[in-house]
């Protein structure tokens, strides 16, 4: 490592405004909304930008950065492939963890749930919406199987893009949404001298209960 890069003196004392127990909302979404539309509203960039941690079934983490395409009271909303690798791991093991980190605001939004996958109707409505280069880039992509080179994927797409000329590309069996259905939603407001706010809310008997949790 570059003896001038000094890592342990990285550090920021944030200075924002509090998160109290008092002035939360009493459901999560509420407040995810809430906080999503002031990362909207901030300007930051991709705030539907959201870490997705899957595990395989032996247990083994992993994690990648996809976007957020929709939510509501029953919960967040992806698309990808089906036949990835995450989405391999999700069909034998549908528990995951959504990661939002908007750190202009300082602020994380941490999201536990279970996986399911959303209407084949859904999933066409949203696939049409894509741009035409991104749907036929979804044709294109066996995701995450090795390929030759990029060449490999240019020339495929090419020979796609001239057989559906002027025709409506069709939704690919192994492509469409997931549905994260959570039990526990925690936020995150980084605070000065690191006593960060972490406002805890989970889902017991169908009512979400409040807690603060230590930095």
């Amino acid at each position: 490592m570059n003896d001038k890069i000094n890592l342990a003196a990285m550090r920021i004392n944030y200075k924002a405004e509090a998160l109290e127990e008092s002035n939360v909302m009493l459901n999560p979404i509420d407040q995810f909304e809430f906080w999503f539309t002031e990362a909207v509203n901030a300007k930051i960039e991709e705030p539907n930008a959201m870490t997705l941690a899957t595990a395989s079934y032996m247990g083994f983490p992993n994690a990648r950065t996809v976007l957020l395409k929709e939510f509501d009271k029953n919960g967040f909303v992806f698309f990808t492939n089906y036949e990835s690798c995450k989405g391999k791991e999700l069909e034998k093991n549908n528990n995951a963890v959504l990661l939002f980190f908007w750190k202009e605001l300082f602020r994380q939004v941490r999201i536990k749930g279970k996986v399911e996958k959303v209407s084949r109707e859904a999933s066409e409505t949203y696939f049409h919406s894509r741009p035409r280069e991104s749907q036929i880039g979804a044709l294109v992509s066996k995701q995450s199987d090795e390929i030759p080179d990029r060449k490999y994927l240019e020339n495929r797409f090419l020979l796609l893009q001239k057989e559906f000329e002027g025709k409506e590309i069709p939704l690919p069996k192994y492509w469409g949404g997931y549905k994260v259905a959570p039990f526990e939603i925690e936020f995150w407001q980084g605070r000065e001298n690191r006593l960060h706010d972490r406002i805890l809310y989970k889902l017991i008997e169908n009512n979400w209960k409040i807690s603060r949790l230590s930095p």
